[in-house]
C-alpha cells in the first residue's frame, strides 16, 4: 500500500508576494539614503562587497530600518516555503560595475528592485524622497543605481533541502540512499579492476557550458539546479534535486567535476537531467507538490521511460514567467557515458565521465 500523503494541486506561485517585499524593501532603503551619514556607511560596504546583507549592515547604524527589513526578510522566506532559520536573504549590489565612479564620486544613488520577469522593458527604481524612476531594461543609466535583491545561492541551498525533505514526503526518493549502497558494483569496461570493489558507480560532470543570453542589467547570477529523474530500486519514480552553485553565468565554461547521477539509487542504466534556473519568486513546497502530483502517476513498466516530459508538464504555466526557468533538458543519460552531451533545447552542454566512489 502506498503510504505517501494525497497530493493536492499546487496553490498560485508566491512571486508576487516576494515582489512586493523587495519593493517595499527597496522604498524603505532609498528613503533612508536622505541620511547622508548612513549613506556613506552604504556606499562603502557596497564598493568593498559585490553583495551586502543590507539588514545585518541596518542593524549595526540604523536601527530605524532595520526592523522593516527584517520583517521584508520574514515575508521573503514564508513566500519561498522556506525554513525560519534561514537567516537574512535580502542584499543590495550597485547595479553594474561602470557605475562605482559616479557612486564614489558622492552621486546619490537610486534602488531598484530586481526585475521579475526577463521580458521587462523597465525596472522601477526609487529616489531618497520617494519618487517613481522607470528605467530601461537593458541599458543601465549613467547614475549609480543600487539593487535590492535576495541571496539567490543562500536561498537555492536552503531550498534545496526543503525540496528533498518534501519529495520524500511524497515517495519520490526511494529508501536506497548512498549510505546504504550495494557494497559490489558490476564493473565497466573502463574500470574493470573496481568490479570487486565496496563503492558505486557515478556519472561525474568534467565540464559545463550555458548558451548567451539577454537577461535585464538588474538581474544577478544565475542560480542553477538539476532534477535528476528516473526509477529507484523499489521500482518508483525517483527525483534527486542536484545544486550547482558555481553556474554564474551564461557563456562561461566550468569545470566542477561533480557528481550528476548516483547510480545505485537508480534501477535501470538510463536517467533523465532537467536543468532549471532558480528565481525570487519559487516556493519550493509548491515546487515539489507540482512535481509529486504529475510524478506520482507514472508507473514502472518494466523498462526505462522518459521523465523529462512529466517534469516539464508539473510546472504550473505561471512559473514559466521567470519564477523556475527551463534551461535544458538531458534523455537517457548513461552510466557508460563519457563525453559531450548536449542538452535537447541546445542550450547548454555537459562533459561527462564515469567515476566509481569507493567506500571507506
Amino acid at each position: 500500500m502506498n503510504s505517501a500523503p494525497a497530493v493536492a494541486a499546487p496553490p498560485p506561485t508566491h512571486a508576487s508576494e516576494v515582489a512586493a517585499a523587495e519593493d517595499l524593501a527597496a522604498r524603505d532603503l532609498a528613503g533612508s539614503l536622505a541620511d547622508t551619514t548612513w549613506r556613506s556607511h552604504v556606499r562603502r560596504a557596497v564598493l568593498a562587497s559585490g553583495e551586502v546583507p543590507v539588514a545585518e549592515l541596518a542593524g549595526t547604524a540604523h536601527k530605524r530600518l532595520q526592523p522593516r527589513l527584517a520583517e521584508a526578510d520574514r515575508r521573503i522566506a514564508e513566500a519561498k516555503g522556506l525554513d525560519e532559520g534561514v537567516g537574512p536573504l535580502l542584499t543590495l549590489r550597485l547595479g553594474t560595475d561602470a557605475m562605482r565612479t559616479a557612486l564614489t564620486e558622492g552621486v546619490v544613488p537610486w534602488v531598484a528592485v530586481v526585475a521579475s520577469d526577463d521580458e521587462a522593458r523597465t525596472v522601477r527604481a526609487y529616489d531618497s524622497r520617494g519618487a517613481v524612476h522607470l528605467l530601461d531594461a537593458r541599458t543601465p543609466p549613467r547614475r549609480p543605481v543600487y539593487v535590492v535583491d535576495i541571496d539567490g545561492a543562500k536561498a537555492l541551498s536552503a531550498g534545496i533541502d526543503v525540496l528533498k525533505e518534501q519529495l520524500g514526503r511524497y515517495g519520490l526518493t526511494s529508501a536506497t540512499e548512498t549510505g546504504s549502497a550495494p557494497t559490489t558494483v558490476s564493473p565497466l569496461t573502463s574500470a574493470p579492476s573496481a568490479a570487486a570493489a565496496s563503492g558505486f558507480w557515478t556519472t561525474r560532470i568534467t565540464s559545463v557550458r550555458l548558451s548567451d543570453d539577454e537577461e535585464p542589467w538588474t538581474k544577478g547570477d544565475a542560480e542553477i539546479y538539476t532534477l535528476v529523474t528516473g526509477f529507484g530500486q523499489d521500482g518508483k519514480v525517483r527525483v534527486d534535486p542536484v545544486d550547482m552553485p558555481y553556474l554564474d553565468d551564461d557563456g562561461v565554461t566550468y569545470h566542477p567535476n561533480q557528481v550528476l547521477v548516483n547510480w545505485s539509487l537508480y534501477k535501470y542504466n538510463l536517467a533523465d537531467a532537467v536543468m532549471m534556473e532558480d528565481d525570487d519568486g519559487t516556493n519550493y513546497r509548491d515546487l515539489a507538490k507540482a512535481i509529486a502530483a504529475v510524478l506520482l502517476t507514472v508507473t514502472d513498466q518494466g523498462a526505462y521511460i522518459p521523465l523529462v516530459s512529466a517534469v516539464l508538464d508539473a510546472m504550473p504555466d505561471s512559473w514559466w514567467t521567470d519564477d523556475d526557468d527551463y534551461v535544458d533538458s538531458w534523455y537517457t543519460l548513461a552510466r557508460a557515458d563519457n563525453g559531450v552531451r548536449r542538452g535537447a533545447r541546445g542550450n547548454g552542454s555537459m562533459t561527462v565521465e564515469p567515476y566509481f566512489v569507493e567506500q571507506f
